[in-house]
């Protein structure tokens, strides 16, 4: 059984998905006492210390981008300005035509650094101000993640007693090693709020996590609402497991989730779990059940009892509505179809279904992805499989 902790903050990578972003390179020695390994979450390539006194933040500090900079280096500036004013934080400054960054400014600037990628980024902190480089808004926000982390606990609490901040002198040049680094929620079985959700991202966002897996159906709720077939979220979100009420996203909440997400650098991709673990959708729809009869809602936790029926044409109508509806929330390029733990289909039945679905999931202009089950049947090439334990490829092999 996959085991999904709501509201903790996974630091490992799904192997699967993780694709170098480029070569390995081993970060330079930091000596502790300037700077513990643990400073900067992930480790960056690169950093330089200095013995130079540190920078030590104001109430005049200011952040400063160039008089030309796109709205995206002012909307990063905005965020990195609310974190480090102390009452009510001024805007970034626009610097005029050809004017250079002044003592105690923190100057973030686009550079066209091709090494650094999308999402790297350089810093450079001397004793009286501090400038961060990247080629886009994504760089530029992980470094102010970097600058977050550097400085101080107190600068997540505006209002702390003697809260004085300061940045250690350094020059840092990070480029992450992995272009996926991922994390999962499992709102299906324990429903959390949008507020709850925003927490979470967040906490990844701060950690450079790019990727939210969002769990949004099983079989002890279905959490977004799809506007063809409503009493997915009506009934099928109605509990959760311990049999307390339950609830769903509306399309507008998933949009503005997905939205919050992105203004963070973070994509959500979501999971429609099939066709197994599936109870919350058959106890809406009897239609999707073979003997055409809904079963009670499911409050507990065991696994693998729930099966579409997958030699219906209705069941394939219900999925490409539900692609096609949620994957236009999710403007990201994927849509996760889980797979996993089915035991009430033959393998034939399985890896048929399977393929059936990888296909339409591509015909909405979406690349799949699923859990190691699903690799026996003839998907895509694109297609993305995650292993979950040892050797999940093995379940669907044998003929039957």
């Amino acid at each position: 059984m996959r085991h999904h902790l709501a509201l903790v903050l996974p630091l490992a990578i799904l192997a699967s998905a993780c694709r170098p972003a480029t070569p390995p390179a081993t970060p330079a020695p930091v000596p502790a006492r300037q700077l513990p390994v643990q400073a900067v979450i992930p480790a960056p390539r690169q950093v330089e210390l200095t013995d130079a006194a540190p920078f030590a933040l104001d109430t005049n500090t200011r952040v400063t981008i160039a008089a030309d900079a796109p709205a995206e280096v002012e909307r990063v500036a905005a965020q990195l300005a609310a974190t480090i004013g102390k009452e009510l934080p001024r805007p970034p400054l626009r610097l005029g035509p050809g004017e250079l960054p002044g003592a105690n400014t923190i100057h973030l600037a686009l550079a066209g650094n091709a090494s650094l990628g999308e999402e790297g980024y350089a810093l450079q902190v001397s004793g009286d101000r501090a400038l961060l480089t990247a080629t886009g808004g994504a760089g530029l926000f992980h470094g102010v993640q970097t600058i977050r982390q550097l400085l101080p606990w107190s600068v997540e609490h505006r209002g702390a007693i003697g809260r004085r901040l300061a940045l250690p002198t350094l020059r840092i040049v990070d480029v992450p090693r992995f272009a996926w680094r991922g994390a999962m929620l499992d709102v299906a079985r324990h429903f959390r709020t949008v507020d709850e959700v925003k927490r979470y991202v967040d906490a990844l966002a701060l950690y450079k996590i790019n990727r939210l897996h969002l769990h949004l159906a099983d079989d002890q709720g279905w959490r977004i609402e799809v506007k063809s077939w409503p009493d997915l979220a009506r009934i099928g979100g109605s509990t959760q497991v311990g049999g307390a009420g339950g609830g769903y996203y509306t399309q507008e909440q998933f949009a503005d989730l997905v939205a919050y997400a992105a203004a963070r650098y973070v994509t959500i991709v979501p999971e429609i779990d099939m066709p197994g673990h599936t109870n919350a959708a058959l106890a809406s729809y009897p239609v999707l059940n073979c003997n055409d009869q809904a079963p009670p809602l499911y409050t507990g936790t065991r696994v693998g009892f729930s099966a579409l029926c997958v030699d219906r044409d209705t069941t394939y109508a219900f999925v490409r509505d539900v692609v096609r509806e949620v994957g236009a929330l999710a403007p990201g390029p994927w849509f996760h179809i889980g797979g996993d733990e089915v035991e009430k289909l033959t393998h034939v039945q399985y890896r048929d279904f399977v393929a059936r679905v990888d296909s339409i999931v591509r015909a909405a202009g979406k690349v799949a992805i699923g859990w190691g089950e699903i690799s026996p049947a003839a998907i895509s090439p694109t297609t993305i499989v995650q292993h979950w334990r040892r050797d999940s490829a093995t379940v669907h092999v044998a003929r039957g």
